[in-house]
């Protein structure tokens, strides 16, 4: 086990993945966690006063533009975001020392290959907010040596709106749904990829790009379905009767999405020596976490 870093600052502090990654780092780790509530990694000076303020051991980025489809229509404001931002991190990191964790997506992917993608193959997104995601990674390695960027893939957790919080919501309301079935990837859960992010500080991981997600592969679809399945099955009221799969030439996006974007673990398996859960099981134990709220959405828009 490595000299663990006892200062660690966390940018994009209210998001879902740092709602459920703070309280992790602050939990029998012996850490001191700085919240950088407010701070806009896009102005460098204000990132400069911070970080050299607080001298963390080691900054995680979980400020992100992720509005995939609304990025085509914004695209100077996802590139600030998700590219200049990185860039201002990693370079103020790069002159105090300190480690940058920087999170990216399947989405620098463009959906042809038809095995699961290791962190070396090429990429080449099919939209904005695939390309402004890959200049950040481009921006993070260009400004600083000792990096962890963590792709990562089809997020949902708690705290705010995503895919299953969605499909449950309207489940509860309506009796038929459309989804699309062939859009293939990983769902990943907020609390998984935060015990991830531990185990590759906590093994000292060397400087590079890691691929995160939940074991298993599935379909939008399938995703829905057994979201809805798992929520029925714990007293949630859902009302669907019928979920149908349909080709995403049915369903237009603003965003054009990779058909096959499954992200390769092997690399943070070996390095971490951890196993990663199915899916289906942490999708379970989200639901079933979360029953209460679910509960709620439902009953607030019916």
């Amino acid at each position: 086990m490595p000299d663990f870093p006892m200062k660690v600052l966390v940018t994009g502090s209210r998001g879902m993945l740092a709602s459920m990654l703070v309280p992790l780092l602050g939990r029998d780790r012996g850490l001191e966690v700085f919240l950088a509530k407010g701070l806009d990694i896009t102005d460098l000076p204000a990132v400069k006063e911070t970080l050299e303020g607080f001298s963390p051991g080691v900054v995680i980025n979980c400020a992100a533009y992720n509005a995939v489809d609304r990025a085509e229509e914004e695209r100077e404001l996802a590139f600030s975001v998700n590219a200049l931002g990185p860039a201002n991190l990693a370079r103020v990191c790069g002159k105090i020392g300190s480690r940058l964790v920087h999170f990216s997506t399947d989405f620098v992917f463009d959906g042809r290959k038809n095995s699961p993608y290791r962190e070396e193959d090429g990429p080449n997104p099919l939209n904005v907010y695939g390309e402004s995601k890959l200049e950040g990674e481009l921006n993070v390695r260009k400004e600083t040596g000792d990096y962890m960027i963590v792709r990562t893939s089809w997020l949902y957790g708690p705290g705010r709106d995503n895919f299953v919080t969605r499909i449950i919501s309207k489940a509860g309301r309506e009796e038929t749904l459309s989804v699309v079935c062939d859009q293939t990837g990983t769902p990943t859960y907020t609390e998984d990829l935060s015990e991830a992010v531990m185990n590759l500080l906590m093994a000292d991981a060397p400087s590079g790009t890691y691929h995160f997600s939940n074991e298993g592969v599935a379909s939008r679809y399938d995703l829905a379905k057994v979201a809805c399945e798992l929520a029925s099955s714990i007293g949630v009221p859902i009302k669907v009767k019928d979920i149908l799969p349909v080709l995403t030439e049915q369903y237009p996006s603003a965003a054009k999405r990779p058909g096959y974007s499954v992200l390769d673990t092997a690399k943070y398996k070996k390095t971490t020596g951890k196993t990663i859960r199915q899916w289906t099981e942490a999708l379970s134990r989200y639901i079933e976490r979360d029953a209460d709220f679910f509960r709620r959405e439902i009953s607030s828009r019916a």
